[in-house]
């Protein structure tokens, strides 16, 4: 495990597990949900902190597709290997963390790869690349640049961020910037879209597992509550994102995402090819309110 500091900010990441970031800490309180912890991540991929979705964020609507020419059947890889979605039974969020390799790291710092040659990951995501990513901390800042690079032919880019922000439904404040809403069926996207205009409420009165696309370069999800406010800014490369406030739990997750839930099986994704990478970037700040 590896910690970032910069003035009143302090960023965990775990490289060998996925390169989950499991704690950031303002003034020394923490602003992520913990949940089952690392371990508890790593073992049944109940997530926790701000995990990278890889290769695919969100859920499929169905535990094959097929994608640039090749298919993948993921029903061998069922809880070994890939999380099934305890409300509709379909696989969710990619595959169980992997070991990632440090390739460097200072006080503020970290960057880390993970390389082609996981049997288990190639077949979940018959597409040879490489992902690396790059945290950099400030004082105010934590910002995350990941890039897929394209290793063998064209690889499809559906990976994304499911940051946990703990945060107090009675007093708590949400923004969403304008964006569109993804209709749904069984929590799966149908294609058709509604306008949605930017909205700014108590999180008390939401209950939300909702898609987005549209969303634009620079684009801010916030949420402000007792002395602190905290940002989530689509700096590049996410144009899509996933909202959940679930009504039982003190939390809200604003999640980044390169793709729309289901691309895979509906082509609805960005390309990565060789000598032309895909790097997406967001950040999360953190000041008084």
């Amino acid at each position: 495990m590896t910690t970032l500091a910069a003035g009143a900010l302090e960023a965990a990441f775990a490289p060998e597990a996925g390169m989950v970031c499991h704690s950031l800490r303002h003034e020394g309180e923490e602003l992520l949900s913990q949940r089952d912890g690392v371990e508890g991540y790593v073992r049944t991929g109940r997530w926790m902190g701000v995990p990278l979705l890889h290769p695919w964020a969100n859920r499929l609507a169905d535990w094959e597709y097929e994608a640039l020419g090749r298919r993948a059947d993921l029903r061998p890889l069922a809880g070994d290997v890939v999380v099934r979605d305890r409300k509709t039974g379909l696989p969710i969020h990619g595959v169980l963390p992997r070991r990632w390799e440090v390739v460097s790291a200072t006080s503020t710092r970290l960057v880390a790869e993970l390389g082609p040659g996981d049997d288990e990951l190639a077949a979940a995501f018959p597409f040879p690349h490489r992902m690396r990513v790059e945290a950099d901390l400030s004082p105010t800042v934590l910002r995350i640049a990941t890039t897929l690079a394209a290793l063998d032919g064209e690889v499809p880019v559906a990976f994304g961020f499911h940051p946990w922000l703990e945060a107090r439904r009675e007093d708590s404040l949400v923004e969403l910037p304008a964006m569109r809403r993804l209709l749904l069926d069984v929590l799966v996207p149908t294609g058709e879209t509604v306008e949605a205009p930017a909205f700014s409420g108590l999180l008390a009165e939401l209950d939300l597992d909702d898609g987005f696309d549209g969303v634009a370069d620079g684009a801010v999800f916030a949420i402000t509550g007792g002395a602190r406010r905290v940002e989530i800014r689509h700096e590049s490369g996410f144009p899509c994102a996933q909202v959940f406030a679930p009504p039982d739990k003190e939390l809200v997750c604003f999640e980044p995402m390169t793709a729309p839930a289901n691309a895979l099986r509906t082509g609805a994704f960005p390309i990565a090819s060789p000598g032309t990478p895909y790097t997406a970037v967001f950040s999360l700040s953190a000041t008084a309110a």
